[in-house]
């Protein structure tokens, strides 16, 4: 179970390292082509979406893997959980079921790390 919570890790690190370096480097514009929810928030607001998922990012990974706060690693999952049920709300109120479908996913993994790393696995 260590090892598939740790590849679940890996998956969920690197797709909100992505999404995360996305959303704060590129401008709204380019951004709503690909992301239409990003119309209905600032430039700002899309900027600390995009920091608070690359800092779960990594703190899905580092924590862990170097031994220094461990317990920051289960936060960072919980934090996602958090996060992808505000993505899917937002989702919810524009109508747009296959993001939430994928929300959903993304909460699942996330809430299987949080588990398994402050519960029976914990590093």
């Amino acid at each position: 179970m260590n090892v598939f919570l740790w590849i679940v890790q890996a998956v969920l690190a690197a797709m909100f390292a992505m999404a995360g370096v996305m959303k704060s480097t590129q401008p709204k514009d380019k951004l709503v082509e690909k992301m239409p929810w990003v119309a209905d928030f600032s430039p700002t607001t899309v900027r600390l979406i995009g920091i608070v998922e690359f800092a779960a990012a990594l703190g899905l990974i580092l924590p862990a893997a170097t031994g220094i706060a461990p317990v920051l690693t289960p936060l960072a999952a919980s934090g996602l959980v958090i996060t992808m049920i505000l993505a899917a709300l937002i989702h919810v109120r524009r109508e747009e079921l296959s993001a939430i479908a994928f929300n959903a996913v993304l909460l699942v993994l996330a809430a299987v790390v949080a588990w398994g790393r402050f519960g029976p696995y914990a590093i």
